[in-house]
């Protein structure tokens, strides 16, 4: 702490030049933290899926359905312990932007999952309504539900035969105690099947728990196997790989992420490193009688790295409290594409991380020019 007020002299020096490059850096890290917000939740499906469950798809595209009969041929393939059913449903709940997955599921649906946490009475309720719906704790403290709310979902994909807007009852909730996001919501399959208005008695895809996920590979073959050369051919995979394909139609989110990032960072450490080199050039003199006054090189060099990370420092926490003040307006916008949106622990210690790592690469050749400064030289060019 002794030393601070010569680190703080030298930012002070040109004070225009030290705020247009802290405002510079704050930029760069407020774009950071909501980047990678979004590329978390693109990821939090892909971290969530269990390696002892596959996805059975047509071969054609993830969006065509299958036949039900395929359930009964792949039930008795060696190593299936349980095979259910979805059907992706889309729709609108009141606005557009208040978007979160919704799926038909039959009544057994929540076995194949049993790392989620919801009572026997709750899914009683789901077998016993028709009209009955489960959904997440997290869909549950965003829009304030309750057990026994009915919830209509505006149809886009699925239109009901009668042209009637959907409606659902809020029968259950799940939550997963591992931490896991919970923002799904499951209608009943039945109600769902008789009531569209179209494909009925075809499914989205099926999801097959097996006994042993070290045989995940060569039951999926025997399972695609069953339906080669037919009018209904499959493509299956594990849980993981599904999930990854279902957040990457968007495009290759984390690519896009981290490339945008990594052009806007190339930029700052070229912009600090300049600011930075700058600053000794301009402070020769005075690095000189620092010198003359009996600092030794190591210290000089550790005042002008000081500097650096000081400038990175105060760049990053001001861009991230920007972030999170700008957060909830785009979390309600880039929810409508990337699911649940989070401002985790997690991305302001990366931040740091990141602003430590930047000041060290932009500061060290600024920092090592003035460690070898000559006296002479330096108080000759006073």
């Amino acid at each position: 702490m002794k030393y601070f007020l010569i680190v703080k002299a030298g930012l002070q020096r040109k004070k225009a030049t030290t705020i247009l490059t802290i405002l510079s850096i704050a930029a760069a890290f407020l774009l950071f933290s909501l980047g990678r917000s979004v590329a978390v939740a693109f990821n939090s499906e892909v971290e969530f899926a269990g390696n002892d469950r596959l996805v059975v798809v047509s071969s054609l595209s993830f969006t065509q359905s299958l036949p039900m009969s395929h359930k009964n041929r792949i039930e008795v393939i060696e190593g299936v312990d349980k095979v259910v059913w979805r059907q992706w449903f889309g729709g609108t709940y009141k606005e557009r932007q208040n978007f979160f997955p919704k799926w038909p599921v039959p009544d057994n649906y929540f076995d194949v999952y049993p790392e989620w946490e919801i009572s026997e009475d709750e899914r009683r309720a789901f077998s016993n309504n028709l009209m009955g719906m489960i959904v997440g704790a997290d869909l549950v403290e965003k829009f304030g539900w309750k057990i026994g709310d009915r919830i209509p979902i505006i149809p886009d994909i699925w239109p009901k035969a009668d042209g009637t807007v959907w409606e659902f009852d809020l029968v259950g909730i799940y939550s997963d105690p591992s931490g896991n996001e919970t923002g799904e919501a499951y209608i009943r399959w039945k109600y769902f099947d008789e009531a569209r208005a179209f494909e009925n008695g075809l499914v989205g895809n099926f999801i097959v728990r097996i006994n042993n996920p070290d045989r995940a590979d060569v039951i999926a073959k025997e399972i695609d196997s069953l339906f080669a050369n037919s009018s209904d051919e499959t493509k299956t995979s594990t849980e993981e790989a599904f999930s990854r394909m279902f957040a990457e139609q968007y495009g290759n989110i984390g690519l896009i992420i981290n490339s945008v990032l990594a052009a806007s960072f190339f930029t700052i450490l070229l912009l600090t490193a300049n600011t930075m080199s700058q600053a000794v050039r301009e402070r020769t003199s005075e690095l000189g009688v620092l010198k003359s006054m009996g600092y030794s090189d190591n210290l000089i060099m550790f005042f002008v790295l000081m500097e650096s990370v000081l400038l990175c420092s105060l760049g990053a926490v001001i861009g991230l409290i920007l972030a999170f003040v700008a957060f909830p307006f785009f979390a309600e916008i880039a929810g409508g594409f990337a699911g649940e949106v989070s401002f985790s622990i997690s991305i302001v210690i990366s931040a740091l991380v990141l602003a430590f790592i930047t000041a060290c690469l932009s500061g060290l050749m600024p920092a090592y020019s003035a460690m070898r400064l000559n006296v002479v030289d330096a108080l000759r060019k006073n």
